[in-house]
């Protein structure tokens, strides 16, 4: 089985086109990652708040962020993909986040094949409603979980989304590929 984070590039052209690894799904409680070492997809955990995942949610492939695991995509979707699956995705926005003292910033993304999406292309593209649902999970999908601190730390534009990106392949190649 190909280890999906290290042989897979980061996409067709980062960062302005990269790939989403899916690991969770829109509508679910089921917190799968992947894990490289088996490599496959695991269940985590099952959501403690009764909250479910806005869209298809995973991981860039060759990247390393602040917080020691790749850099987490969410990827704006109509309908569910699956564990596992690859989507070619054009980052719009950065949300910012702190999870346990640790940036833990989420790149949101819409997929490059899906014509329901060629007009989103910023953040100010994305309807304002959707914007604070995905905020609010973020805020909420960790609090019934004893110990753990989630704070939300606002929007920023797919100029800052490209940036983070870059980021975590200059950490991936100095941190990981060494």
């Amino acid at each position: 089985m190909v280890n999906l984070f290290e042989a897979l590039e980061a996409g067709p052209n980062p960062p302005e086109e990269i790939y989403a690894v899916v690991e969770c799904l829109k509508g679910e409680r089921n917190k799968y990652e992947y894990d490289k070492d088996l490599p496959g997809v695991v269940l985590d955990r099952v959501l403690h708040s009764n909250v479910h995942y806005p869209s298809d949610y995973g991981f860039i492939p060759q990247s390393h962020y602040d917080d020691d695991d790749p850099l987490d995509v969410l990827v704006l979707v109509e309908d569910q993909t699956f564990p596992g699956c690859v989507v070619e995705a054009r980052p719009v926005a950065l949300m910012k986040m702190d999870d346990d003292g640790e940036a833990d910033d989420k790149v949101i993304a819409v997929p490059t094949e899906d014509p329901r999406y060629d007009h989103i292309e910023d953040l100010e593209d994305i309807p304002s409603q959707q914007r604070d649902e995905i905020d609010e999970f973020f805020a909420t999908y960790k609090n019934l979980e004893e110990g753990k601190e989630v704070e939300t730390l606002g929007w920023e534009d797919a100029a800052a989304a490209k940036e983070a990106i870059e980021h975590s392949q200059d950490l991936y190649e100095e941190k990981i590929a060494k």
